[in-house]
């Protein structure tokens, strides 16, 4: 069970990195920067500090949100806990519908339709920023609903509440990790995407068969399995320190 959380772990940090890289976030990362420092994309250089502290105060707002998401899906999936295995299976097949979306199998209408909460003035002040952070995680985009609909789906079959907010917390932790760099050094962060932007189509295919892996994984019963398995690779000084 150790195992299959730790793994669980990476797969939601690494989602949420994903998140960050897709085509319906990343090319919005200054917009969204300048937005909530009020500030150009000259200026944050030369104020890292204030740029850095409205960015932990975003992250904050969208972790709460996704927080509070992790819990309400994992509380169901308690209710549901007597049909565990039929749970993991559906829940497989949901992540496995999400990854052939990402791949381009099918188009959604549902999907497809933008789902941000819009502010057009954002109110001043630090508080304002955790305000736009909590819009932002309101709202699933075309690109980041898919993937963290698979780590709801996916916190849905942990045992306990706490186990499910910490997925999403890592989830989290990858979608923010990156932002925080961003704010701290935006002008590197727009000679990166210059050159990054032809592979975003690359990564959202590679995104959609992850999950189509993963989602096969649980519907077999061998995600567990591999679970184990990656356990018994680690060294054993490392994973006593996991």
């Amino acid at each position: 069970m150790e195992s299959t959380t730790s793994i669980g772990f990476f797969v939601a940090f690494s989602a949420g990195v994903l998140s960050f890289l897709s085509p319906c976030v990343l090319p919005l990362i200054p917009s969204y920067l300048s937005f909530i420092t009020g500030m150009s994309l000259e200026e944050m250089g030369d104020h890292r500090r204030a740029a850095f502290t409205h960015a932990l105060l975003f992250v904050s707002g969208f972790t709460i949100i996704f927080l509070a998401l992790g819990a309400t899906a994992t509380g169901l999936g308690r209710v549901l806990q007597a049909h565990q295995v039929w749970l993991e299976r559906i829940g497989g097949a949901l992540i496995v519908f999400f990854g052939l979306y990402l791949l381009g199998v099918f188009r959604l209408g549902a999907l497809a339709r933008e789902r941000r909460v819009h502010i057009q003035n954002k109110p001043l002040g630090y508080l304002g920023t955790v305000l736009v952070g909590l819009a932002f995680g309101a709202g699933w985009t075309p690109c980041i609903g898919p993937i963290l609909g698979a780590i709801l789906t996916f916190a849905g079959t942990q045992g306990r509440v706490s186990q499910g907010m910490l997925l999403l917390s890592f989830y989290s932790l990858g979608l923010a990790v990156p932002f925080l760099v961003a704010a701290l050094a935006v002008d590197r962060f727009i000679d990166w995407f210059q050159r990054y932007r032809r592979y975003m189509p690359v990564v959202t295919k590679t995104s959609g068969g992850i999950l189509v892996f993963l989602g096969l994984l649980l519907i077999s019963g061998y995600f567990t399995v591999l679970a184990s398995w990656l356990s018994d690779l680690t060294p054993a000084f490392l994973r006593d320190r996991i």
